[in-house]
Parts: C-alpha cells; structure tokens; sequence
C-alpha cells in the first residue's frame, strides 16, 4: 500500500490554520518598517547600552545583571487571555516609561476597530501553554 499524499500547511514555520488565524498575508512579508521606526528602535537600544554602562561604572558590574533579570522577571507577570489586556504597569514602572505618552497611546489602538475581534480565551491559553501553535489573538477580518 502506498501511504497518502499529503501536502503540509505551514508558511515560516508555523502551521497555517486559516480558520483560526485568517488568510497569510504576503505584502507584511515584503514591505518593511518605516526607516523612521527603526531609527527609532536602534537609538533606544544604544540609550539603553549607554544607562547600562554608566550603572556598571557607577554601582558595579552586577547591578544593571540584577536589573536585567528584575525586568525578566516583572515583564512575565499578565492577565489570562480575555476582554481586558495587561497594562505591564510594574513594566513600565521600572523601566521609565510610565511617563511617556507615545503616538502608541492615542493613536492606532486595535481595540477601538470596527473589524477587532475579540481575543478567543481558550485559544490564548492553548498558545500560551504550548498545545497549540500560531497567534494568540486573530488578524482583522
């Protein structure tokens, strides 16, 4: 007997389950970021770099390690999957950015959409435990 022919679903290494996520997408694929955004993202990281090295230099080598694995540490702590996100607010507390009031926060919330689909629970949690594969939340109709 020969065995059945079958074709995998899967695009980047993950399974492609349209009736859950919606239909890949090819142009998010080719068409980058904005040259501003990661302008943006490269002099965070080197600001960043710099509040590292002036924390070493000033309190010890440990101390921006300590802080590192404290950011770990606070950054796991969130809401189950459901209406209402988590805020990250020990986040951004300790990181600094509790002050900010980026673009990010008037502008382009997907909650306010009139295509938002609200996040499946079950599926979230399936994700976030590893029994199932792709996003926790589904694309935009």
């Amino acid at each position: 007997m020969e065995s059945p022919k079958t074709i995998p679903h899967e695009i980047g290494g993950l399974r492609n389950d349209p009736l859950r996520n919606g239909l890949h997408g090819v142009k998010s694929d080719i068409v980058g970021s904005h040259p501003l955004e990661s302008s943006y993202h490269s002099a965070k990281e080197r600001q960043e770099d710099m509040k590292k090295k002036i924390l070493a230099n000033t309190y010890g080598a440990a101390f921006p390690l300590k802080m590192e694995l404290d950011r770990q540490i606070i950054s796991k702590f969130q809401r189950p999957p459901g209406a209402i996100p988590s805020s990250y607010l020990g986040l951004e507390a300790m990181t600094g950015t509790l002050e900010d009031f980026g673009f990010q926060d008037y502008l382009n919330d997907p909650r306010e959409s009139e295509s938002f689909r609200p996040v499946d629970m079950h599926n979230g949690m399936e994700v976030r435990l590893g029994m199932s594969k792709g996003p926790a939340c589904h694309s935009f109709i």
